[in-house]
């Protein structure tokens, strides 16, 4: 098969993927990916396939296409090939929670010396590699590379690349229990794909509602959060997309939860762990845990939420996630009080402030932890983040945080 052919033949499974015939789509682009003889064109079907793949949470595949995307790349010997397949596998990493091989993928990105097509794929690794660092709870970092991907989607103009970006600033407020923030840029979202998205996937239209519909949930606006997750469910649905089918189970659950209703949450945590198992996504799984342990808390069935709380320690240690392991920690705390249980209750208290120094989640200037309760939060240039009340009271005379880290021992 041929240049010509190949080029052909890739239009014709994009027209496919689009019109919502996906098998018949990987069939073609699997067929060229056999028979062509053109590296380049083999290097673009295999970015479809990696595309489509991540769209259906079959993650284990996209990295191995991506793998093979990467030898392609070195055949061609190409800068600019070689950065949007280093990106391929930082993305296909981020997908199964390898946070850590994600960052260092990403950092394989940002020093390669492209051309400017290599700069303006910046924007997107400088977001793949926020979303690691929210893995990890390094939030510092993660919104550092959130503002960097931001700046860059401005400076081109790159409007799916802003609402993206948007959608992550969304979660990493909603994770630091800013819900006014965390509504915003979701919100932001859905307003670009209403200004400009008439060409664009559905995806970002339910990946915002999505969003949006987490931070209803949150502020205690259950219908919102209802409506906005039916309409991300819906579209999710119509187009096989089972890593947003799972993430939208988990919000169902998450709302009936609130509502006190157990009996319909519970059955909406199962089938959303069904998918997050079967996708490999253990981030959504521990998130699972947590509100099934939630449930069985409510119940007063204390026994079994430990049990769930001790699965999701398990997965949150193995990925890493810092607030995963002080959200547990948390939990078992209000466990051994009702119990009466004292010893391991200090355990998990000393734990969780273990936790809060580790992750630096509290507010530099009155020393109370984020994230415990709603407060508007506020970062500062260098990503540090502080109560807005008390940037308000106080002023900003530079950032204590880094002023604190920047005293040598011996000159305090």
């Amino acid at each position: 098969m041929g240049q010509d052919q190949t080029k052909q033949q890739i239009e014709k499974g994009l027209h496919l993927y689009q019109s919502n015939h996906t098998e018949k789509a990987l069939q073609v682009w699997m067929r060229v990916l056999e028979k062509s003889a053109d590296p380049a064109g083999r290097f673009r079907v295999l970015g479809c396939l990696i595309t489509a793949h991540a769209e259906m949470g079959r993650y284990k595949d996209m990295l191995k296409f991506a793998v093979v995307q990467i030898d392609t790349a070195r055949e061609l010997d190409d800068p600019d090939f070689l950065t949007e397949s280093y990106l391929n596998l930082a993305r296909s990493n981020e997908k199964l929670c390898e946070f850590q091989k994600t960052i260092s993928y990403c950092k394989t990105c940002l020093n390669m010396q492209g051309t400017t097509v290599s700069l303006q794929l910046n924007g997107q690794v400088s977001l793949s590699m926020g979303n690691a660092f929210m893995g990890l709870s390094v939030f510092q970092k993660a919104l550092e590379c959130f503002e960097k991907a931001l700046r860059y989607a401005h400076n081109n103009d790159d409007k799916m690349l802003e609402c993206r970006v948007c959608c992550s600033l969304g979660n990493f407020y909603a994770q630091l229990k800013d819900y006014e923030k965390a509504l915003f840029f979701p919100c932001k979202a859905a307003e670009l794909v209403s200004d400009y998205g008439a060409g664009w996937s559905l995806k970002y239209r339910a990946m915002s509602q999505y969003h949006m519909a987490v931070a209803y949930r949150q502020l205690g606006r259950l219908a919102d959060a209802m409506d906005c997750c039916e309409e991300s469910m819906k579209i999710a649905l119509q187009h096989g997309d089972r890593p947003l089918q799972a993430l939208c189970l988990l919000c169902f659950a998450d709302i009936h939860r609130s509502r006190r209703d157990v009996q319909t949450a519970f059955p909406r945590y199962d089938s959303s762990m069904s998918i997050m198992t079967e996708i490999g996504n253990r981030l959504g799984q521990v998130q699972v845990l947590l509100g099934v342990a939630k449930c069985w808390m409510i119940r007063k069935e204390l026994e079994k939420a430990l049990e769930n709380i001790e699965k999701a320690q398990e997965l949150a240690e193995g990925l890493g996630n810092k607030l995963g392991l002080l959200k547990l920690h948390c939990l078992c705390e209000r466990i051994y009080r009702a119990k009466g249980q004292q010893r391991e209750l200090r355990d998990h208290v000393v734990k969780f402030h273990e936790c809060v120094e580790e992750m630096e989640l509290y507010c530099g200037m009155c020393g109370e932890s984020i994230g415990e309760r709603n407060n508007q939060l506020q970062a500062l240039p260098c990503s540090h983040v502080f109560h807005l009340k008390c940037l308000q009271t106080n002023g900003t005379r530079g950032c204590p945080n880094c002023r604190r880290s920047s005293l040598k021992p011996g000159y305090v």
